[in-house]
Order: structure tokens, then sequence, then C-alpha cells
């Protein structure tokens, strides 16, 4: 190899390793910011960083329908992370990963999430089961290829969806009724896609606090 290529090449490794270690290191503040003020004002929070946490969770495919992606929640130090390869062939193009929850507090009204994504687009997703009926709600949200973001979304501002349409007479999302939460991808792109997740975090309204 030509002396001055090794050398770019090692710079690049250098810089990438040293990006990484930065993130993780950001990732991990935030974290512990975060915890100590859910355990203040008693939020429910699911802690994405614990090394069995990804157990708890379950895939569910596009094959359910005849397609091929794959997806799934695997434990990458220091976080959870949501990876798999989206195909489009046979009509699918999605994935998607959940886990059940405790019973929430009618009080809560906001959730939110610290991600590292690689710029595609995923759904936070909440089902809930009344009356031996289930309805699904999802929630968009955009990535910044590496970037760390910690996004907040309303509950009120999810939407009721059945295999992707939109249900237009569904009850708005009620914190007590969620018995389940995820993620899902499905934005019409093949190829490989990764969400580190490191905190799933409910939000009691200002006036209960």
């Amino acid at each position: 190899m030509n002396r001055s290529l090794g050398a770019k090449a090692s710079v690049m490794i250098s810089v990438q390793y040293s990006t990484r270690l930065s993130l993780i290191f950001l990732f991990l503040i935030t974290l512990l910011f975060n915890a100590g003020a859910a355990l203040a004002m008693e939020d429910y929070m699911i802690d994405m960083t614990q090394p069995n946490e990804y157990q708890q969770w379950q895939a569910t495919n596009d094959n359910v329908m005849g397609g091929v992606s794959n997806g799934q929640l695997i434990y990458a130090k220091p976080i959870s992370r949501f990876e798999g390869e989206l195909s489009l062939a046979n009509n699918g193009g999605f994935s998607s990963i959940n886990r059940s929850i405790e019973s929430l507090s009618s009080d809560i009204e906001t959730v939110a999430i610290i991600v590292v994504g690689d710029g595609r687009r995923y759904q936070l997703r909440f089902s809930t089961r009344k009356n031996g009926v289930q309805i699904n709600y999802k929630h968009e949200f955009s990535t910044r290829d590496g970037q760390l973001q910690n996004l907040e979304f309303s509950l009120k501002d999810f939407q009721a969806v059945y295999r992707g349409r939109l249900i237009d007479d569904a009850p708005r999302l009620a914190a007590s009724d969620i018995s389940r939460v995820g993620f899902l991808i499905a934005d019409k792109t093949a190829g490989p896609f990764s969400l580190d997740v490191g905190q799933i975090r409910f939000k009691p309204s200002m006036s209960s606090q």
C-alpha cells in the first residue's frame, strides 16, 4: 500500500473511532441527566442501556405478509439498537419491534425518546387494548445520520392506524390505555437501517407535578 494512502486511511479510522467515542460519551451524559430528571418527577422510563432490555422486545417483520425484510433489537453497548434490512420484494417493506409496558398514569401527556439514527424516517408506535379491541397509534419522526436527538411528542398528536391506513374515527390516545410500545420503519426505501435507542420516557403534565 502507498504510504500516503495508508496514512490517510489510518487518520480516517482514528477520526471515526474518536467520533464514535464522543457520541457514546454524549449519549451517556444525556441519559444520566434525563434519568435524574425522571426520578425527580416520578416519570415512567424504559432504560434501553440495560444489557438485558432487548430480551423484552419482539420483532414483527413483513414476512407475516409474504415479504422478506428483517429486523431485530440487539444490545450494542451502551445502548439498544433496532437494526435490519428492508426489502420491497413481494409487496413488503416494513420491520418493527415492540414490547409490553406497565400501566401508565392517566396524567402522562408526552413521551420523549433519545436516539441516534441513520437519516431514515421511523415511527414510534403504541398499542391499546380496550373492551377486547386493539388499536395501533403512530407518530413519525425523521433522524439525522449519526446525530444524537432528544425528541418529545404529545400523545394527542399520535394517529390511529390499521395496516398503514389512518383510522379517522378512533378515540384519542390516552396513556392509561397503552399496553405496548414499539418502533417501526416503513419508508419505502430498500436497504439496511439502524436506530440506536437510549431511553423512552413518559412524562406527566406540568400541572400534575
